[in-house]
Order: C-alpha cells, then sequence, then structure tokens
C-alpha cells in the first residue's frame, strides 16, 4: 500500500471521525500519503490523534485536530464544520466513529444502552454527513464511506445484537443517501470490517471470543487496520469506483461470503 499512488486524492480534504486509533487511525495515514489534507477527529484519546496527525504530515499530507463526541449531533456537525474551514473546503467524508459501548445480551437491554449504541453509530453518521453535504455540494461533488461491520450481516456475536443492529442501520442508510445525493455527484459507500484486531476487540473481547471467531475464518488469521485501508481508498477515488454507489465492501478473510 506503500507505494500506492492516487493523483486524484492529492490535495483533497476529507475528514475521518474516529481516527485516532484502529482503522480511522490507518486511513489518516493511508491519505495522508496520498497528498490529502485530513481531519483527524477524535473524542477521549488526544496523544494518540497527535501522534496521527503528525504520520500524517510526514508522510506529505496535511492534518487538522478535531475533538467532538459523535454521539452528540451538535459536536460533529461543529467537527465538520471546522475542518471545512480549516481547509477551505470538504471532499470527502469517512463516518468512522463508533463503538460497542458495552456486551449487553437483548434480553438484559435498557433505554439507555439503546440510546447510547444508536446515537454513536447512527445519529453520527446522519448528522456528520447532514453537515457535510452542503459543503461537497459546493466543491462540485465528494464521496462518503460510512464503517458498518461483519456484524450487520450476521447477527453480531454474544452480547453485541445491538451493535450489530445499528451497523445494519447504518449499511441500509448508506443505500438511502446514496440514491438521494449521487444528483450532486456524491457517492455514498460502505466498508464492512471483519474481526479486525484493533483496540476495539481489545475493550470489547476477549482472547476466547477472539480464538472462537479466527476458527471461522477461512484466511486463517484475524485481520489487522491496515487490511481495511485499500478498500476505502478505492471507494474514495472516482477514477476507480466512479460508477459504484450504494455497496458495502465486506473485508473479513473469508468470514463471510454474502
Amino acid at each position: 500500500m506503500a507505494n500506492l499512488t492516487l493523483p486524484e486524492l492529492n490535495g483533497k480534504a476529507v475528514l475521518i471521525t474516529g481516527a485516532s486509533t484502529g482503522i480511522g487511525a490507518a486511513l489518516a495515514k493511508a491519505f495522508g500519503a496520498q497528498g490529502a489534507m485530513v481531519g483527524v477527529h477524535y473524542n477521549s484519546s488526544e496523544d494518540a490523534a497527535r501522534a496521527v496527525a503528525d504520520a500524517v504530515e510526514a508522510a506529505g499530507g496535511k492534518a487538522h485536530l478535531v475533538r467532538a463526541d459523535a454521539s452528540k449531533s451538535g459536536a460533529i456537525a461543529g467537527a465538520v464544520e471546522e475542518t471545512a474551514a480549516a481547509f477551505g473546503r470538504l471532499d470527502g467524508l469517512i463516518n468512522n466513529a463508533g463503538g460497542m459501548v458495552a456486551r449487553l445480551p437483548y434480553a438484559e437491554m435498557t433505554d439507555e444502552h439503546y440510546d447510547a449504541v444508536m446515537d454513536l453509530n447512527g445519529r453520527s453518521v446522519l448528522a456528520a454527513t447532514r453537515a457535510a453535504l452542503p459543503h461537497m455540494k459546493t466543491a462540485g461533488g465528494g464521496f462518503v464511506i460510512n464503517t458498518t461491520s461483519i456484524a450487520a450481516r450476521n447477527g453480531a456475536s454474544g452480547g453485541a445484537g445491538l451493535y450489530g443492529s445499528s451497523k445494519a442501520f447504518i449499511a441500509n442508510v448508506t443505500r438511502g443517501m446514496a440514491k438521494e445525493f449521487i444528483p450532486f455527484g456524491i457517492r455514498v459507500n460502505a466498508v464492512a470490517p471483519g474481526v479486525i484486531e484493533t483496540p476495539f476487540h481489545e475493550r470489547y473481547s476477549t482472547e476466547a471470543q477472539l480464538k472462537a471467531q479466527l476458527a471461522t475464518v477461512p484466511q486463517g488469521r484475524l485481520g489487522v487496520a491496515e487490511d481495511c485501508v485499500g478498500a476505502y481508498l478505492f471507494l474514495a477515488c472516482a477514477t476507480l469506483s466512479g460508477y459504484i454507489i450504494g455497496q458495502t465492501i465486506e473485508v473479513n478473510g473469508g468470514m463471510l461470503m454474502p
């Protein structure tokens, strides 16, 4: 991936939510290596986000750090506005921020847990994209890439059902937005990672749970964040994917073949 050059992305302004660690951090660095201007969004992991921003600039891109609680509509919309103002434009949005909040079986679900999960994984995408839309219209087009999950298709593992359902919601939001936004030259697609070794699983999955999931992956290994990068770069580049809208690319080592 280090030698991949996509001139179309050079100078483009992209906001990546949840960019301080995991897949978001890998994406920020990859877009930086393409010469893009990258909004590095974070909430609590400031030191990690600063390290990512430094890596973006070391790779040849420009970085702007922006902090916001993605579960709050006004905050995440403000992050979009701040990024667009910092770069003078906005060409792309990657809705990557999200989380499980906690493993909780449906039988034990509370209204508070529902709100926390859906606000973080669902409402954040709606609010950020709504805020980004006018800027992309002004730019004459752009792209939105949503991060869903293998859990959106397989019902998720124990206690993660609501998380999976929130990601299924985003998969359908992707299709609806794709229809609404393509008249403005804005392409909307999604990427569904499988089991990727990131801080997400360090927080929410036990070693036994990861070992059980590994046994279902034909490729014989769990993924790493860099495994996901190519799919996002592909969808961001109209030269490569200009006639692809409303689609979800599954990145899971063969764990799920829909």
